[in-house]
Parts: C-alpha cells; sequence; structure tokens
C-alpha cells in the first residue's frame, strides 16, 4: 500500500458516534457533526449520515461544496462568521450559518431573496473564550434587527469556549446561555430551535451536571474521530482513540552519533534543536515531514522514540524493534496531527470499510 497514508477505520467512527449520540440523547441534547478535521471527507460523511447525524458542520465552504456535489443527503452548517466574499455560495451550499455581524447577515438575506430560499441563521454569544460571538449586553439588539429581514430565519443561539484562550466550559457558563435564550424567547415572542451550547470540551460539563437548562445541542469532531474530550484530552469511556492511523515508510536506517557535530545555529525552522550525547544510536528516517503533520501530535505504536524532523523526514531512535529499509512504522494522532494528515494532499486517504 502507498505511504505515507491515514488508515481510516470507519467501523470505529460508527462505533463512536452510536455512543456519543446515546450519551448526549439521555439529556436530549443533539449532535452536529464537524468534519472540518477530516476536510469533509465524503465516505466518513456517508458513515454519519447513515448514523443518525441530521446536520453536518464544516468551518470549509468548499468541504460543504464537496459533500452536496457528492450526494451526502444531510443538512450543511457553516461554522462562521462567514466571508462576504462568499455569501452567494454560503446561501446556496449551507442551510444554517453561525453569525455575529449584522451587516453579513443582511447580505445573507438579500442573497437568499435573490435565490428564491430561506437561510437559517443561529446568532453566537461571546462567553469569555474571545474567538467569535456578540457580547451579552449587544444580542438583543441584534436580535431586534435580524428578525425583520427576509429570507432569512433565526434559529437559535449559540457560543464557543475552548479552542482559542482555552477556557473551560461550566455550570456558570452553560447557565448563561440558557438564561439569555429564555429572556429573548420571552421578549420577542419566538422559540429557538438550537441553544448551541459548544463543542467536544462541553463532556466534562454535561457528565457533571444535573441541570442543562435550554441548552440541546452540541458541535462535535474531535470527540466522533478520536474519541476524547479536549478540555483535559482524555479518553472519552468506550469511545476508540484510534480509528485514525498514520502509516510511514523507512527510507534510512544507520547507526550514527546521536549529537550533531560542527558550527550550530538554527535548523531550516529556525530553532535550535539541543540533543544530548549519548553514545552512537541506530536512527532511522520516515518518509513524511512536517509539511505533512504536527509531529507533537503523533504517539508512536511501539518503542520508538521521535527526535525531531524536517519539511519532509520524520527522525526516530527505533530502539530494540527490528524495523529495516521499507519497513512501516504507525502513530495514534491527536487533533493537531489528524488535522494536518488530512489536509495534506501527500498523504493518502485509505478506508478501511464497514465490515
Amino acid at each position: 500500500m502507498p505511504t505515507p497514508r491515514v488508515e481510516i477505520n470507519l467501523s470505529k467512527i460508527k462505533s463512536n458516534l452510536r455512543a456519543l449520540l446515546d450519551i448526549y440523547g439521555k439529556k436530549s441534547i443533539s449532535i452536529c457533526a464537524v468534519t472540518k478535521v477530516v476536510c469533509g471527507n465524503v465516505d466518513i460523511a456517508r458513515v454519519l449520515v447513515k448514523g443518525g447525524i441530521k446536520i453536518i458542520a464544516d468551518s470549509r465552504l468548499n468541504n460543504i461544496k464537496k459533500m452536496h456535489h457528492a450526494g451526502v443527503r444531510s443538512k450543511f452548517m457553516l461554522l462562521g462568521p462567514p466571508k462576504v466574499s462568499e455569501i452567494d455560495s454560503i446561501v446556496r451550499y449551507a442551510h444554517i450559518s453561525l453569525n455575529t455581524e449584522l451587516s453579513v447577515i443582511e447580505k445573507l438575506s438579500a442573497s437568499a431573496l435573490v435565490q428564491g430560499v430561506e437561510h437559517q441563521v443561529i446568532l453566537m454569544i461571546e462567553y469569555g473564550d474571545l474567538r467569535e460571538g456578540v457580547l451579552p449586553e449587544n444580542i438583543e439588539l441584534l436580535v431586534t434587527n435580524v428578525l425583520p429581514l427576509k429570507g432569512i430565519k433565526l434559529v437559535g443561539i449559540g457560543t464557543n469556549l475552548g479552542c482559542f484562550s482555552g477556557i473551560q466550559v461550566d455550570q456558570k457558563k452553560m447557565d448563561l446561555l440558557s438564561n439569555k435564550a429564555l429572556e429573548i424567547e420571552k421578549k420577542f415572542g419566538i422559540q429557538l430551535q438550537l441553544i448551541s451550547g459548544g463543542n467536544s470540551a462541553n463532556y466534562n460539563w454535561f457528565s457533571s451536571s444535573k441541570e442543562i437548562g435550554k441548552i440541546n445541542n452540541l458541535r462535535l469532531g474531535e470527540s466522533i474521530f478520536l474519541g476524547r474530550e479536549t478540555e483535559n484530552n482524555k479518553r472519552i469511556p468506550t469511545l476508540f482513540i484510534d480509528a485514525f492511523t498514520l502509516v510511514a515508510e523507512v527510507t534510512e536506517l544507520k547507526s550514527k552519533p546521536s549529537l550533531p557535530y560542527g558550527k550550530k545555529g538554527g535548523n531550516a525552522f529556525g530553532k535550535l534543536v539541543i540533543l544530548k550525547d549519548v553514545g552512537i544510536i541506530k536512527r532511522a528516517i520516515l518518509a513524511i515531514g512536517q509539511q505533512d503533520v504536527h509531529f507533537s501530535g503523533l504517539s508512536p505504536k511501539g518503542e520508538i522514540k521521535i527526535l525531531g524532523g524536517s519539511s519532509d523526514h520524520l527522525l526516530i531512535d527505533p530502539k530494540q524493534s527490528k524495523l529495516t529499509v521499507g519497513s512501516e512504522v504507525r502513530f495514534n494522532l491527536n487533533y493537531s496531527a489528524l488535522l494536518s494528515l488530512m489536509t495534506s494532499p501527500y498523504v493518502h486517504k485509505t478506508i478501511i470499510p464497514i465490515k
């Protein structure tokens, strides 16, 4: 098989999805499956829809287009904020978008009227992570201006935590969002369909909370694909953490000094590499580099040690493993590694079908 490659186990993804739908469904929380980390992979998207997902969410419109043209039958949500330069395509391909700017929503309205469709919006509220979101004290003014817009339907509010600043999800913040939904519904006489409380970082709050209020939706990616919650990067019980595996090939295997020699400066990325002198060791080169994957997100399957690498090379100490030139080395992945690998055009994506 070609290398480097990511082996994608659809059975494990299906199992994780089934477990998460059951976990969150017990408190009537629906799931939007976020496909941005897998670049809108069509085979994966079909497993998600067949497994019960009604809304697929992605931050890249090109991924949504790809799934749409491949015949994936789902509602699509664009994780915002939307680009003004893509307004017409957003209305055409995305049923829902997350929004914070009135001027953008007005443009969505104008495009929806031209296209003869209704575009749904969720208004995002800022609760501390300082990524996207309207300040809480300004949300009602935004609602006032959005409700009269033709071609636009306000279907919910949401927030995002744990992404940019690592601000954790807690009961206080979820109560604030839930109470804000109640206030909006009462003041404007409307019923919000989706109160979207966040992402895979919400697992610990959900597990410990006795009262979820009006929160009825989460946008999950990492939990589905890697079986983890994002606050502490811990495995969610019963979920698979190895649905994706990187396989890279050995292209050189030699005994060399462990300590570089000669006048030293920064490496190809401007960093000063510090290594310990432990004598002569075996060093293997794998045919994959930082152009393809974040090395820090790799966990070897076996007793080998990652030494570092360059744009096209990953250097390892094979320890006692019986590697030869041409051998394959396998790695588990974290979110950053999976994202970079799925984005790289130089890494083959190999589907392991559902048995």
